[in-house]
């Protein structure tokens, strides 16, 4: 389920001195490159900050609809607490390969709108059923995404990756 609500990002390059990016817009991914990744990644990597300011990442599943990540987590995990106090976060598929990493601000949804949003794509994707009760359930808006690919997967004597991470190296930027 990807669905998009209607918030369309700008592309960009990212801003990354000394990376040797494409200057020209030819090759930029589209938006919708990174949502088929952000629904098919089974797992994702989520970043948060501890009260001290050190980072804390720790895998989820999760489910992306609706232009957002929605995933559950246990009320007294640490990345609970650390949301409840700054909902500032980094979610990161799966994948290095074609990597997608959304920056955004997680949100506590009333479990009613959650799992209407959730429960079926869940028990699709994992074969498990969420019933209720399974702590606070989030939903990340996003704010800015990053995406590139990391090579063509050619054979070994094809020197497609670096021409392929600079050419798609892609920074989205959303609206508030």
């Amino acid at each position: 389920m990807t669905g998009s609500n209607d918030r369309q990002p700008t592309a960009d390059r990212p801003y990354a001195p000394g990376y040797g990016f494409a200057p020209a817009e030819a090759g930029l991914l589209p938006w919708s490159w990174a949502e088929e990744r952000l629904a098919a990644s089974r797992n994702y990597w989520v970043t948060t900050t501890r009260p001290g300011g050190a980072p804390h990442a720790m895998p989820v599943w999760g489910v992306w609809a609706n232009g957002r990540l929605y995933f559950s987590s246990g009320a007294k995990s640490r990345k609970a607490k650390n949301l409840a106090a700054d909902p500032r976060c980094v979610i990161h598929t799966e994948s290095g390969s074609q990597a997608v990493i959304v920056e955004g601000i997680a949100v506590v949804l009333p479990e009613a709108e959650a799992l209407a949003v959730m429960k079926a794509p869940y028990k699709e994707k994992y074969d498990w059923e969420m019933t209720g009760g399974e702590g606070p359930i989030f939903a990340v808006e996003p704010r800015v995404a990053f995406g590139f690919i990391e090579s063509y997967g050619g054979s070994a004597d094809q020197d497609a990756t670096e021409s392929q991470f600079t050419q798609t190296a892609t920074r989205w930027r959303f609206e508030r």
